[in-house]
């Protein structure tokens, strides 16, 4: 009897924990952060703008955002690509897409973190972006001019957008990010983690894709989010074995 009632519980502690690690990992499918201009949840947006358009079917940005993305100082950070000079049109191209993607995807869960700031409470942390996305991203801004390698701080605010704070020079993309790797780990604090994986593989976050291929980064956090699921069960397991000898002796 006892022996049974050990198997049941045993049985049980396994199940509990399987739901413990799974439950949770699939509010990270499909969701929006907690920032500044995103919706709540994920829903169609027939009319989103230009490089913001592939996210029309399911979307956490509003059309007004995606329009605002397009400008080179809008109302959404104030912030002046153009810091340095006429930023080259094929570079900002992908300040664009990288915007759109931020403001727009609801496939960045596994990667959202939570902060404390003024401005939104979750970010993203080391999202894999697909290697040749940040290789072009790197390649089209290599001549462009910019003071700084960390766009997140840092800047003179006192005018209403940023400009270079004191002492720090203008000069090449290059000089600042040497490889295509510094400018997508550093430029925003590590949000993006350049990935070995190449676009399509299912293992790395496209910047930019077809719609009419569908999206391919529902698939990538699908892998993400199993594989968080797997660590977390994992995990569980040290937990498990203390509870099953505790019952064990318990009912000996």
């Amino acid at each position: 009897m006892a022996w049974t009632l050990t198997t049941q519980l045993w049985l049980l502690l396994v199940w509990g924990a399987e739901v413990w690690a799974a439950g949770p990992r699939t509010e990270l499918l499909n969701i929006c952060m907690n920032a500044k201009h995103h919706k709540e949840k994920p829903s169609p947006e027939d009319k989103l703008h230009e490089q913001c358009s592939p996210w029309k079917k399911n979307a956490c940005c509003s059309v007004n955002t995606s329009q605002e993305a397009h400008k080179d100082v809008s109302y959404l950070y104030r912030f002046n690509w153009d810091h340095c000079g006429p930023m080259k049109p094929a570079c900002k191209r992908h300040f664009i897409q990288d915007t759109c993607l931020y403001e727009c995807s609801p496939n960045l869960g596994p990667w959202i973190q939570e902060v404390n700031q003024s401005w939104r409470k979750e970010r993203i942390l080391d999202v894999p972006l697909c290697k040749e996305d940040c290789e072009s991203w790197w390649e089209d801004c290599r001549t462009s001019y910019t003071c700084k390698a960390n766009w997140h701080k840092g800047w003179n605010w006192t005018s209403g957008s940023n400009k270079c704070p004191v002492k720090a020079a203008c000069h090449r993309f290059d000089f600042y990010f040497p490889t295509p790797a510094a400018l997508c780990n550093e430029i925003w604090s590590h949000s993006y983690k350049v990935s070995n994986y190449s676009r399509g593989s299912g293992r790395c976050i496209q910047m930019w894709f077809d719609p009419a291929q569908g999206n391919p980064n529902e698939e990538v956090a699908r892998f993400y989010a199993e594989a968080m699921n797997g660590a977390g069960l994992y995990g569980a397991w040290p937990l498990l074995l203390g509870l099953a000898l505790m019952l064990l002796l318990l009912l000996s």
